[in-house]
């Protein structure tokens, strides 16, 4: 986490050193002060910082994607007259147990167009989630397994 505000800070220096408080200016110094951390990793404790970084930008990328996908399906159900919606609740099996994962992964899902959470298990070992567009529940399941839990995990671990 110190890493992670120090290289704010060389982001906050950057746009204070250009002039410019644009935000593709602020990525450019963030991109900067991150590959300056890492040209001196050796002196900085912290590696986690630098497995972590890329795969949260992965991460959120993936999630955009996601969003974005979601988003024109949804729409296209709404303004078509043809319903495509095949709505069920699935049972999602957990294979993360810390409850930030969980939270995540509940937050993430939910933001997406066309899904959302309905409960967690008692013993916080599966979802309930409401879809709109499935065919197959097994498939559905892999995509969360392999979407969202594994990236969360390697984020949050």
């Amino acid at each position: 986490m110190k890493l992670f505000l120090l290289n704010i800070l060389l982001a906050i220096s950057w746009l204070a050193l250009t002039g410019s408080a644009a935000l593709l200016n602020f990525l450019a110094g963030f991109a900067i002060g991150y590959v300056a951390l890492a040209a001196t990793r050796g002196r900085l404790r912290g590696d986690s910082y630098f497995r972590r970084l890329p795969h949260a930008l992965g991460l959120l990328l993936f999630f955009l994607g996601e969003v974005v996908v979601s988003g024109l399906r949804a729409t296209r159900e709404v303004l078509s007259p043809v319903r495509r919606s095949r709505p069920k609740i699935i049972r999602v099996p957990l294979a993360i147990r810390d409850p930030y994962q969980i939270l995540t992964l509940v937050q993430l899902i939910s933001l997406t167009p066309g899904t959302l959470v309905l409960d967690i298990s008692p013993q916080q070992d599966a979802l309930y989630i409401h879809t709109m567009f499935v065919d197959d529940a097994d498939a559905f399941r892999r995509e969360v397994r392999d979407g969202f839990e594994r990236r969360i995990k390697e984020v949050l671990s």
